[in-house]
């Protein structure tokens, strides 16, 4: 099955600013979000379809890849190595853990005895390319609201006793009526709890939360690029009144190499030789991420030619084998010679005839026709 243009998938238009991009993405997952179509399939896949298109045209590098290549661009061997991230995520990621978004699905979470999930984090984590390319651990410091150690979260004293809210009633919400339609809002008195606690946690000051500087041991996969992102379960900020934990989302950004550069899970590496060892050929050492390796430059090498390492790449991040180094040889020309050396030079020119360099005499031969 044919998958359908983002662009029209959005309803916008090719030269769409990164803000309308989101404006569209806002209304229409709102339409479609699971939670307004309960038991829909046609209203889950367009969701998904929604977070996909939102996914790629909201990032510059992944929007230029798809204006040029399209579909293609992501095949199945791009989305083994990253894939989609979860359509819930994104929308989570556009409108936040907010009350508008609480507000708009019934605020089932702060219904349930009170309790509701933490919010998600960002971390921006910067690597080191072979960091990225072998994978490591990485111990990251992270201040966030965790669960208050006084009252184990539940943001009572000792001995409290939990009253029902006068205000809603222990619904959490109160509806006001404006014409025809009527509002759900998150009650100001409990804030959506439904029950006033009467003595509050005097650590806390009945949150159920502090703030709170914590240690955390990320893994780095071997393979990973910059943009990926790694979530770290339960990591997020604590739930109020013992509602699960968020999670934290760790964005890695890798530093350039002086010698290696990537495509994809292949290594690339430029090597310079000298104008002898082309002509004569030799066996060079090259570097690789591990040891060093040996190839074999054959007489008559030209400038450009590029040699194959299979397997000295980068490992595939979803473990899909590894890449290959390719190293690219560069020749050389010496820019300072003494007079033996010139007098050597001159004395090889004078030998050189049209079988030394084919190349050149194809070329004028060619030139040449143009003017016959």
């Amino acid at each position: 099955m044919s998958k359908r243009d983002y662009y029209q998938v959005l309803g916008v238009d090719r030269n769409a600013d990164t803000e309308e991009i989101k404006k569209a993405y806002r209304k229409l997952a709102l339409k479609f979000h699971p939670d307004r179509n309960p038991n829909d399939k046609a209203a889950e896949e367009k969701f998904k379809e929604l977070g996909q298109a939102y996914e790629i045209l909201n990032d510059p590098q992944s929007r230029a890849a798809y204006d040029q290549f399209g579909h293609a661009a992501f095949d199945s061997r791009a989305r083994a190595r990253s894939g989609f991230h979860d359509p819930s995520e994104i929308f989570r990621e556009v409108f936040g853990n907010s009350s508008i978004f609480e507000d708009l699905f019934g605020g089932g979470e702060r219904r349930s005895g009170g309790a509701h999930r933490g919010d998600d984090l960002r971390y921006d984590m910067e690597l080191s390319f072979l960091e990225a390319a072998q994978g490591c651990e990485k111990e990251i410091t992270v201040t966030k609201l965790d669960s208050c150690e006084a009252c184990h979260g539940s943001g009572a004293e000792h001995g409290a006793t939990a009253k029902v809210c006068s205000v809603c009633g222990g619904r959490g919400q109160v509806i006001s009526s404006r014409g025809i339609f009527s509002i759900a809002q998150t009650c100001p008195r409990c804030e959506g709890q439904g029950r006033v606690i009467d003595k509050p946690c005097r650590v806390c000051a009945g949150a159920g939360r502090r703030e709170r500087t914590s240690k955390i041991t990320i893994k780095v996969p071997a393979g990973v690029e910059g943009g990926t992102r790694l979530r770290s379960s339960g990591n997020g900020e604590a739930g109020a009144r013992g509602g699960p934990p968020g999670d934290l989302f760790v964005v890695l950004h890798v530093q350039r190499h002086e010698i290696f550069s990537r495509d994809g899970d292949d290594l690339l590496c430029e090597i310079p030789i000298s104008f002898v060892q082309a002509a004569l050929g030799d066996i060079i050492e090259v570097p690789t991420l591990a040891n060093p390796a040996e190839i074999k430059v054959p007489p008559g090498t030209q400038a450009g030619a590029v040699f194959r390492l299979k397997g000295r790449g980068v490992r595939n991040v979803q473990g899909y084998g590894q890449g290959d180094l390719l190293v690219r040889v560069q020749i050389e020309v010496p820019t300072r010679l003494n007079a033996a050396q010139r007098a050597k030079l001159e004395e090889f020119a004078k030998l050189c005839d049209e079988t030394v360099h084919p190349m050149r005499k194809s070329f004028f031969e060619k030139a040449r026709s143009l003017f016959t």
